[in-house]
């Protein structure tokens, strides 16, 4: 059963850029570690931007596409801390791997079907 309609994933996504974005604040991470937290911050916000739903800006990645780009970044937050070599790191670690597996169970309980796949015409941004 999906949970989550498109305009609550696109809740979701703006929390997940922001807690990218505060998180090596808040932990006090490394360099290495808060420059992939930017950069996938950075990431999450512009496909985010893009997307077909309706919080999304310019709305020109279909949403089932905005999905697959998001599993993509997840699988990319699990493995950082190995690829990066900041595994020793428990903070650095415990957060990646969290929050990697928090945008997978997101991404398995969104409604993507209700995106642009499903439509002509883009998402009305007042639900008129």
């Amino acid at each position: 059963m999906k949970l989550l309609s498109p305009r609550h994933h696109g809740y979701v996504d703006y929390a997940v850029v922001v807690l990218l974005a505060l998180a090596p604040l808040a932990l006090r991470l490394d360099p290495v570690p808060t420059a992939v937290c930017y950069v996938a911050a950075v990431a999450q916000l512009v496909v985010t931007l893009l997307s077909d739903q309706p919080l999304g800006a310019a709305r020109m990645i279909p949403f089932s596409v905005h999905g697959a780009l998001e599993t993509s970044l997840a699988a990319a937050l699990l493995a950082s801390p190995w690829l990066f070599g900041f595994s020793a790191e428990l903070p650095a670690r415990t957060f990646f791997v969290v929050t990697g597996l928090a945008i997978v169970l997101v991404a398995l309980g969104t409604r993507y079907s209700t995106g642009a796949a499903s439509r002509q015409e883009p998402y009305d941004r007042y639900d008129r």
